[in-house]
């Protein structure tokens, strides 16, 4: 059994859908970054690469290489980073990921984002768990700069 712990943070920017968890939720901004900048895949990834020994996402899929990985959706990325570990002779035991926003209320769609990241990593839904929380109005989050996400994944 291995743990990873991944981390991430993209700021809000106007004009982009904001992706969370690989679905589209609805807000008035999205966030600013090279790919879809879904930051919980973004940190989903870190944590199962991270578990296996296999670096980080920019390692992987650098925003230096053109326009490759430009606007890619971060679905992507995990089926990836999952056949990644999979050629290595691992398996997801399960992941957790906080996702801290002051804004939107993300608990009506916390359903939804679990069972997309459990269809795109091939896994049960049970062996995702995804929390939402506030930064309680402080910080760049509650101050609804950007999002910042947490998560740790276990593999056997």
């Amino acid at each position: 059994m291995r743990i990873g712990f991944g981390y991430d943070v993209h700021q809000f920017t106007p004009g982009r859908p904001l992706w969370l968890g690989g679905i589209e939720v609805p807000h008035d901004r999205g966030l600013l970054g090279h790919s879809d900048a879904d930051v919980a895949i973004h940190a989903l990834c870190d944590a199962l690469l991270g578990a296996a020994a296999m670096r980080d996402i920019g390692y992987h899929f650098p925003d230096t290489k053109g326009n490759e990985y430009e606007g890619i959706d971060s679905k992507i990325l995990l089926r990836r980073v999952m056949s990644m570990l999979r050629e290595a002779g691992y398996e997801l035991g399960n992941c957790d990921l906080t996702i801290c926003a002051q804004a939107p209320k993300l608990n009506p769609h916390i359903e939804k984002m679990q069972k997309c990241l459990a269809e795109v990593m091939g896994v049960a839904p049970n062996q995702v768990n995804i929390k939402a929380t506030t930064t309680e109005h402080l910080g760049f989050v509650g101050r609804e700069e950007g999002i910042a996400a947490y998560a740790v994944a276990l593999l056997n």
